[in-house]
């Protein structure tokens, strides 16, 4: 019989016996983990200054109308107005960001490692979903909060025009909800598509931009009904449309008076129905995009 010439060493592996993490740790990891690529946490310099560019408009703008407010005492700027006048650089923060979130993993092969854990197919979209609003949410309502701060200090009503002032920014910030979870729904689902990142990224920008000729050619025609339904053809004014119908006044004002412009008419439950459906359907596809990607 042969002597055995193979030998065995004892390297130190041990097994692992901590606490084993299961899905809802993943979920937030993977929610953490995006929310800081969004404004290039933990990432190069480079990879930050983009997103710290546009906080660093959106906080100046803030302030500016605040300090202006301040000086002339009338309001120059709502809540929800500020997220409207903001969204055409949300639309390029989107098509930046979303991209960096899942365009990379495409590229990189590196969902079949995310998926070997346990890790539902579902939960790496709809987190990476959730850190896209979030980031969005974050660019747009704490520019709201230093408006809010600055009134505060300034109001000669005391506490209650605190308040009233509290009034007007819980709108302000819900509309800004709206703003970030129908462009992040958007966003992703085109980012989702490629792992080209300038391909992502051009795709956004021609789904947001492009749609809108389409609502200005709508808006010119002779029937009073297509007019009011012309919001609907692009995702920014669907938005701005639930805005004026949910908010009136604290939206559209003119000269501080509040006098509501009838832009969409009687059709406000149309356009609230339409924004549910359309993010209802971006989820749903992107959902159906991760199952066909894992598949492979």
């Amino acid at each position: 019989m042969p002597e055995p010439t193979g030998v065995i060493h004892d390297i130190g592996y041990q097994r692992y016996t901590g606490p084993r993490l299961g899905r809802r740790q993943v979920f937030g990891a993977l929610y953490l983990h995006g929310l800081r690529t969004a404004f290039g946490l933990g990432r190069s310099a480079k990879a930050k200054i983009f997103p710290w560019l546009v906080v660093g408009i959106v906080t100046v703008v803030a302030a500016g109308a605040t300090a202006v407010r301040s000086q002339i005492g009338e309001v120059v700027m709502t809540y929800a107005q500020f997220a409207d006048n903001m969204s055409w650089l949300v639309i390029f923060f989107v098509a930046v960001v979303a991209p960096e979130l899942v365009s990379r993993d495409l590229r990189s092969g590196v969902l079949p490692l995310y998926f070997s854990r346990p890790l539902p197919r579902s939960d790496y979209p709809l987190a990476k979903l959730l850190a896209m609003a979030t980031a969005l949410w974050l660019l747009l309502g704490a520019p709201q909060l230093v408006m809010f701060l600055g009134a505060a200090f300034t109001t000669g009503d005391g506490m209650r025009g605190v308040w009233n002032e509290l009034l007007d920014l819980l709108p302000g910030l819900l509309y800004a909800g709206l703003w970030a979870v129908v462009f992040a729904s958007i966003g992703l689902l085109v980012a989702s598509l490629t792992g080209k990142r300038a391909f992502a990224a051009g795709g956004i920008v021609a789904v947001f931009l492009m749609t809108t000729p389409i609502v200005a050619t709508l808006s010119v025609m002779p029937s009073r009904a297509v007019n009011e339904l012309a919001f609907l053809a692009s995702p920014s004014t669907l938005v701005q449309g639930v805005g004026v119908w949910s908010l009136g006044d604290l939206l559209i004002t003119e000269n501080g008076a509040g006098q509501t412009e009838s832009l969409i008419g009687d059709f406000g439950p149309v356009y609230a129905v339409a924004a549910v459906l359309l993010v209802a359907a971006c989820v749903t596809l992107l959902l159906a995009r991760y199952r066909k990607v894992a598949a492979r």
